[in-house]
């Protein structure tokens, strides 16, 4: 499928509220066949989010660490997470250091996601999972752990006012660039 229609089809499953908001774009330059180029999208004519570009609005992360250590993300625990460490510490650990153990292998499997989510990034990813998108159900969009997919579901006309508000939870622990749209979404309502 060409870029322009393409293009046509994901802006035609825009939320009216979004409509000349967000923006897909996709420069090509007929000299250069042996660089993929760049793809972006743009929210009020500024560029959000680059395909191969580190420098764009929205949080890169480069190391695990830095996400382990980022305040703004909070990572739930719950009591299954707590039992698991218990059982592989064979022990007796305090409940507090249990916690904190279970956070810390939480927030290590969530980086890792992170980070492979962001490195595959580019313009000829994006091409084939908004191709993906518009084959596939919007609930398989948003369940799925691809940054890309996730964003073009929350701009998505077929999301409803209640299932924007009941997703919140879900949200915190998706990606900076999901959060934003996300964000961006939920003030149209």
């Amino acid at each position: 499928m060409s870029w322009s229609k393409l293009k046509q089809q994901l802006e035609s499953f825009l939320c009216p509220a979004l409509e000349g908001r967000v923006e897909y774009r996709a420069p090509g330059y007929r000299y250069s066949p042996d660089k993929p180029g760049i793809c972006y999208i743009s929210v009020d004519k500024k560029n959000v989010l680059n395909m191969m570009d580190k420098t764009s609005f929205i949080r890169w992360y480069q190391t695990e660490l830095e996400i382990k250590n980022d305040p703004h993300i909070q990572i739930p625990i719950s009591n299954d997470d707590i039992e698991a460490v218990r059982k592989a510490a064979k022990g007796t650990v305090p409940e507090d250091r249990l916690k904190v153990m279970a956070r810390s292998r939480i927030s290590s499997e969530y980086a890792k996601e992170l980070l492979s989510a962001q490195a595959s990034l580019s313009k000829s990813n994006f091409i084939v999972v908004a191709t993906k998108f518009l084959s596939t159900s919007i609930e398989e969009s948003l369940e799925s752990n691809d940054i890309l997919l996730n964003i073009l579901a929350l701009v998505d006309r077929r999301i409803g006012k209640k299932r924007i508000l009941t997703m919140s939870e879900k949200m915190k622990l998706k990606h900076p660039s999901v959060q934003y749209f996300y964000e961006l979404r939920r003030n149209t309502l």
